[in-house]
Order: structure tokens, then sequence, then C-alpha cells
């Protein structure tokens, strides 16, 4: 068996193959040089015969059955190559999708789908339940697949990368939170990238307890695609299975108060409304889930404060990575009486900027753009506001400090990867927020 890339991922699942008795070639385009010790490491203990510099059919054309890490795109020309041979290709998911052995939950969604992830895991953790949490974030599926631990729940976060190979994959609860323009430069269409979403339901209602966001607009458009299907939903409207009124979400004939919590904002609300849904047939003491929802923490990096230095808030939102992350923030973050200072810029993953221009002209007082996209992102909102253009984002907080008054908030939402400039999103966040630290050191003020 071939494994093609070899990130986070793959490396879990080039374990999970060793440890079953199966010989593993492996290809990345990184040499051998390039890998880390600990790489080094695993591909030694795991006897893994190793391409680097790129993919080759010849390689790959050796083994029966490809399994592409989400990282590649499964329409390379190398694996068509690869498919035409004879050989299958597949994902991480489809590789697991019968070995399950307790029941999933499935997250997916362009914004919020970690938040939700995490919600439902400490769900199931307060209520005295041995849950896995993982998938697309924290401990890759491989992991599952190795472990001896019996889990009574599994909630995974799922990327439409990973859900483009996912098989046979069907898990008992799919949750879509919200459907926005995101990673076209590889899904090329937004009809595609949803098509992508979508498959979290191909097993139909029979099998797939299906959640989805009521009031999206283009989670209306594709589900209505989908027949068969009984769809239960969340959102405001009093009809919808799990509705939002005020800071409250009611279902089954009981009312969870969010008022005074961390996730008492219209983006808290839909993800407990989806988290609530989602494990509404798990029959977990609604007391308790009141509890996780009142005590909840969002990560890092999620419209996260890190300071207030001379009447200005700093609001650490790197995990935005897309227009509709970066208009969820605005909206979030615009009901005071002062503006926003946006910073924003990196890799572009193809999404059309202009999406942001209204919500851009109604609450950003001056622009700073910085990395790889900072020309297009220029030329789509650069003419609403007064726009700045530093090299780094040290600078750029700089900058956004000196165009600041009391009142005002620097909001860090990039809409773009971070790979032009930093490793990841968690990097990239790191560095915004020692850099509003550094804001103390230059001038005498207090941080709160």
């Amino acid at each position: 068996m071939a494994v093609v890339g070899f990130g986070r991922a793959s490396q879990s699942i080039v374990r999970y193959l060793h440890e079953s008795g199966i010989r593993v070639l492996v290809s990345d385009i990184r040499n051998y040089s390039e890998l880390s010790p600990k790489e080094q490491e695993l591909l030694d203990k795991c006897a893994a015969e190793f391409e680097g510099g790129g993919h080759s059919t010849g390689f790959l054309s050796r083994a029966d059955i490809v399994v592409a890490s989400p990282g590649v795109d499964h329409r390379h020309s190398v694996l068509e190559k690869v498919r035409q041979s004879g050989a299958t290709v597949l994902g991480e998911l489809a590789l697991a999708a019968d070995k399950f052995t307790a029941p999933v939950i499935g997250v997916t969604g362009t914004n919020g789908k970690t938040t939700v992830t995490e919600l439902i895991g400490s769900m199931f953790r307060a209520a005295g339940k041995k849950v896995f949490v993982g998938g697309n974030i924290g401990t890759p599926l491989g992991d599952l697949l190795i472990s001896d631990e019996k889990f009574e729940a599994i909630v995974l976060e799922l990327s439409s990368f990973q859900l483009e190979l996912c098989g046979d994959f069907v898990p008992e609860v799919g949750i879509l939170l919200n459907i926005t323009p995101d990673h076209l430069d590889r899904h090329k269409t937004l009809q595609q990238y949803a098509a992508a979403k979508m498959r979290l339901f191909q097993g139909g209602s029979a099998r797939t307890f299906s959640v989805i966001n009521g009031e999206d607009l283009q989670c209306r458009r594709f589900s209505e695609t989908m027949k068969g299907i009984e769809w239960s939903r969340f959102g405001h409207d009093e009809r919808f299975a799990a509705t939002i009124r005020s800071t409250r979400v009611e279902l089954q004939g009981a009312t969870f108060e969010l008022a005074g919590s961390k996730l008492a904002n219209l983006s808290g609300l839909l993800n407990s409304g989806a988290a609530l849904l989602g494990t509404s047939r798990f029959g977990l003491d609604p007391e308790i889930l009141q509890r996780v929802l009142l005590e909840f923490e969002p990560g890092e990096h999620r419209l996260q404060r890190v300071a207030q230095y001379n009447g200005v808030t700093y609001v650490n939102d790197s995990k935005a990575t897309n227009t509709g992350a970066v208009i969820n923030a605005l909206q979030e973050l615009c009901s005071g009486a002062g503006k926003i200072v946006l910073i924003a810029g990196g890799r572009n993953k193809g999404d059309d900027f202009r999406l942001l221009r209204d919500s851009v002209a109604g609450h950003v007082k001056r622009l700073i753009l910085i990395g790889e996209a900072s020309g297009p992102l220029g030329e789509a909102l650069g003419d609403l506001v007064e726009t700045d253009y530093p090299a780094t984002l040290e600078e750029a907080v700089q900058r956004a400090s000196a165009a600041s008054e009391p009142g005002d908030t620097v909001l860090f939402s990039p809409a773009c990867a971070s790979f032009d400039m930093f490793n990841d999103y968690q990097q990239r966040g790191t560095c915004f927020i020692e850099a509003v630290h550094q804001l103390q050191k230059r001038k005498p003020a207090e941080m709160d």
C-alpha cells in the first residue's frame, strides 16, 4: 500500500498500516534530507520505502491501494495515471470507514467546525463518556485506528479535502455549519467545494441524522439538491429543531441560556445550536449540557481578545482563513461606537475578496494588508478606505496602533492561508500576539 504526502495525518496512517502488518511505500514532495528527525525515524521504524522530491507513477504503481493525504489534490496527474493502471486511490476516511467501533459524529462547514467539534467533545466528557475528538484537528484519524481504547463516541472535524475521497464513510450524525467560498484554488468552483461537503450525508436519512444550518443561504441551496433527506435545522426560525431566541437555544422542550458565556454571540449561538442538536440522540443530561455551554472556552486564534492598550482592543482571529470568517468577525465586533482597523493578508486560496466590500465599507476605518495576497486584497478593497502595505506582521501591528483611537479595535483577521509567511495559523496568531505585547514595551501604558 502507498501513502502520498507525509504530513501529520499521513504519518499517523503510515503507523497504522505498519502495525497492521502492511508494507508501506511513502511518496512526498520533500526530499529525505528535508524531513525532520522524527519523520525520518518513523520511516525507518516502519521500514517504509520512501520516494522524495515529488510523486512518480512508477513508484506508486507498485501498490494496489494508494492513500492520498488530504493535502494532495486527488486530481493530481500522477494519481490519475495510477488509477488508469488499476490501483485504487482513496483517502483516510475511506480507509477507516468500516473500522469505527462507536457512533461517529462528523462536523463540517467553512467556519466554526473546530469550535463545534470541541464543544461536542466537551459535552460527552462532562457526561462521563469516553470520546475521541480529532480528524482535521488535534489527533489524526490514524491514531484512532491504532488505539486500543473503547470509545463511546467519535467526533471528527472533517474538511472538504478529507470528504472528497471519503469512499463509503457514513457517520451516525452529520453536521453542516455553513458554506462560503473557500479553497477555490483547489476546488475551482463553489459547486465543487459544496459537493465535497455534502458527501457527509451520502448515506441518507436512514443512516445519518442530518443537521444543517437552516438560515445559511448556500446550505439551503445545496441541501435542496439532495433528495430523500430529512434535515434537522438550527437557526432563528421557530420552526427549526433547535431555535435561537436572544441569548438562548431551545430544543426538545429544553432551554439553554448562554448569557454571560463566551458563546453569547451570533456565531456562538449558532455553533451551540448545532452542537446541541448533534448530541440530542445520545441522552446527555440537559443540566450538564447547560454547564458546558456556560464554561466553554473557544480555542486560541478565534476572535481571541489579546489586550487593551491605550483604549484600543486587539483581537487575534488568525484562524479566519476565508472571507466568510472575516465577515463574521466584523459583524461580531461592530456593535461598539469605535471603528475597526483590519489587518489582513497571506496566501490567496482563490477567494473573491470583493465579498468583503460591504463589511469593510461599513465597519473598517483603516485597512492594513500583508503577504502575497496584499495586492489582490488592495485591488478589491483599497478604494473603500485608506490602505497600508507593510512588509511584516510586526510592522502591520505598529501601523494599526498608530491609526487607532480609544474605543477602536485592531482586528487581525487574514482571509487567507498562512503559508506564505508562517508554518500555520497558530504560528501566525502567536506572532500577532507577540507584536501586540511589544507595543507595551515601546511606550509606557497599561494593558488589561
